[in-house]
């Protein structure tokens, strides 16, 4: 079970005016520099501040650290419509942020750690990442090989290196997974809250990636970094575990864009048929176009049900791992059909980069992959019914 706050009931109104203020910050300050983040390969700093001062970082952590204290279907709705928009490198960016690195902190950290991390990842100061994925250790994370290992005197000496790290490049904190006993498999796994200002830190190269251009995504590098054990997150040998926790929030953010996602492809697929003609009418009045975008419309509401139904459990407590494995499973699996679907009605513009839907069908492939694979769910589903 996740360790939310007690169901708070969302006004209705209120999350429809603060949608609508995400929708217009990023029509201001996402959609005319987008293209240009997207050749960059990476998206600066300074956005960061400006969602802060906007309010659209950590929104839901309490008002002790600086966050509004609101409900966490609002931190979604940043994600969602960031999503929808086309900005799914944005929303995965936002998602590590806020969603992952910011909630373990609160959740799993001391006092001393949410007061010096927290509020500045509130104003967008701080980026969060979350250190997880090596070259050789992607989903099976018990066989990372970065190590922790005690000094003697009150602190820890890591070596080792991370990949596929979301945020990466900015980071100026990260949730780091390491070995601080390697003969004892997952029990010997333990998280430490990373000051990337620590000497001995190295950050790789910025990943060049198929999609998702503008989320930066690095290689992490570790050579006798010296960490206080103030810097421990959680318990001693308890990573694993906490890592397990935290994991239906993460997968419960990654069906939202998705969601989103499918939508905004959808979208932008209806007005592109209602223009385009073909034998002298708009395909849109063509069957099997018709009855294309009524497949992915079902589609995609079927499964915002199913993620509505989630965010509730989540919001009560009661969302487990199988369901948030399955609603990454179900929904990414979704999103994957749908943006497919939609290239397809633009034809042969479908697949040049000038056209909007060639990005999200390339961005969204990703999503069967990280926050665990489409064939980690299942196992992670089958085990919920039949064991190992």
């Amino acid at each position: 079970m996740n360790a939310a706050a007690p169901l708070t009931v969302v006004d209705a109104e209120e999350l429809s005016l603060f949608r609508d203020n995400v929708v217009r910050f990023l029509k201001d300050n996402v959609e005319p520099h987008y293209e240009k983040w997207e050749k960059a390969g990476i998206f600066p700093k300074e956005l960061y501040l400006e969602l802060g001062a906007a309010g659209l970082l950590c929104v839901d952590l309490p008002e002790a650290y600086g966050g509004a204290g609101a409900p966490f279907e609002f931190s979604m709705v940043v994600l969602e419509e960031a999503a929808r928009m086309g900005f799914l490198a944005l929303a995965s960016n936002l998602s590590v942020h806020s969603d992952i690195a910011a909630p373990y902190i609160l959740h799993l950290g001391t006092e001393a750690q949410r007061q010096k991390y927290l509020p500045r990842m509130v104003s967008g100061e701080c980026i969060g990442a979350i250190g997880m994925s090596e070259p050789g250790a992607g989903s099976d994370l018990q066989g990372m090989k970065t190590s922790a290992i005690d000094d003697g005197n009150g602190g820890y000496v890591i070596n080792g290196s991370k990949t596929f790290i979301t945020n990466g490049q900015h980071a100026g904190v990260v949730v780091l997974a390491t070995k601080t006993d390697p003969k004892a498999g997952a029990k010997g796994t333990t998280l430490f809250t990373f000051d990337t200002t620590l000497p001995g830190f190295k950050r790789g190269r910025n990943l060049d990636k198929v999609g998702m251009h503008a989320a930066d995504t690095s290689e992490l590098f570790f050579d006798n970094v010296r960490i206080s054990a103030d810097e421990v997150l959680g318990r001693v040998g308890g990573g694993f575990g906490h890592l397990i926790d935290e994991l239906p929030r993460e997968r419960l953010a990654l069906a939202v864009t998705a969601v989103g996602h499918a939508q905004g492809a959808l979208e932008k697929t209806i007005e592109y048929t209602k223009s385009r003609k073909a034998f002298g009418a708009p395909i849109s009045s063509l069957q099997n176009t018709r009855f294309e975008l009524a497949k992915c419309k079902t589609d995609i509401e079927v499964h915002r049900a199913f993620v509505e139904k989630c965010n509730t459990q989540y919001a009560s407590g009661q969302l487990d791992v199988p369901t948030a494995a399955m609603v990454k499973l179900a929904t990414t699996e979704m999103e994957g059909r749908v943006t497919d679907a939609c290239l397809q009605l633009f034809g042969g513009y479908g697949y040049m980069t000038e056209y909007p839907i060639s990005r999200y069908w390339a961005d969204a492939r990703i999503q069967r992959i990280y926050g665990g694979t489409s064939e980690i769910m299942k196992e992670v589903i089958a085990r919920s019914l039949v064991g190992r």
